[in-house]
């Protein structure tokens, strides 16, 4: 199971790359692997501040349709555009160019609250 060691977790299967007050936020390997062939990811919260575990978008797979959580409060600054036409590379690739949106964190103690890549190996029985 792929987890990289440089990003943080959520219980909810997000990732989270820090750098200063910019996150951006993908679903984990574990989590895409879960769901399947994904079809469709859905964020209609750009330009919207949310608090920490608010839904800010949906993934559709095959099979099923799963909420997003935000992981960190923020603003949404960004959404990844290629999701819209090519949403599998979600699947190929979910810590690179499956990234899903990027938010300029509003509460940096939050950080705090975040999955280590060995507490996120532990918490899927990795």
């Amino acid at each position: 199971m792929n987890i990289p060691t440089n990003l943080k977790y959520t219980k909810d299967h997000e990732w989270i790359a820090i750098d200063g007050d910019i996150a951006t936020v993908g679903i984990t390997h574990f989590a895409q692997s879960e769901l399947g062939d994904i079809v469709y990811v859905e964020v209609e919260t750009l330009d919207q501040t949310l608090d920490k575990d608010e839904v800010f978008g949906t993934v559709e797979a095959v099979k099923t349709v799963s909420d997003l959580f935000l992981p960190l409060s923020g603003e949404i600054i960004e959404f990844n555009d290629s999701l819209e036409s090519e949403p599998e590379v979600v699947n190929s690739d979910p810590y690179g160019a499956g990234w899903m949106v990027k938010i300029k964190i509003s509460d940096l103690s939050e950080v705090n609250g975040l999955l280590s890549n060995e507490d996120y190996a532990t918490l899927i029985g990795a």
